[in-house]
């Protein structure tokens, strides 16, 4: 007998803090809370959801690399919005050397998830590299 996997969709409560974001300094600061002491050891990315109200609906860790880089799955960036029903995202990941400029990776990325969630109809309102004491925004920087 052949199997088959059972995929729905539903929503789980938790005690994630719901929070209306109004600046990259903000969405800085809220996205800090999900770094531990990890910001200066490896990258990673994460997602923060948001609804039409700019309200965060939700985030996910989205990978986890090493000490330069990480590897960044378009296709669950776009399962994690669809599922949470977001019309916006903010990207978000770290840098552990400190320098906040984004690498022409990143660049190339950040332009191709926001070309696939446009498909969508999902917004990407911004992608923000940490680091321990700083950040960069893309929305900031005109990107």
């Amino acid at each position: 007998m052949k199997t088959i996997n059972l995929y729905e969709l539903k929503k789980m409560q938790t005690e994630f803090p719901k929070k209306t974001l109004k600046s990259s300094d903000e969405s800085a600061d809220f996205i800090r809370n999900f770094y531990g002491d990890d910001l200066e050891i490896y990258e990673s990315m994460f997602i923060l959801m948001l609804n039409r109200k700019n309200d965060t609906i939700g985030y996910a860790k989205i990978s986890q690399g090493g000490i330069c880089g990480t590897v960044v799955d378009v296709r669950l960036i776009a399962k994690y919005a669809v599922d949470s029903l977001a019309t916006s995202v903010i990207l978000a990941h770290n840098h552990p050397s400190g320098n906040t400029n984004p690498s022409e990776q990143d660049k190339a990325i950040t332009s191709k998830i926001k070309k696939a969630l446009e498909l969508l109809d999902i917004t990407l309102l911004d992608h923000i590299i940490l680091t321990v004491d700083n950040y960069y925004s893309f929305a900031d920087n005109g990107f």
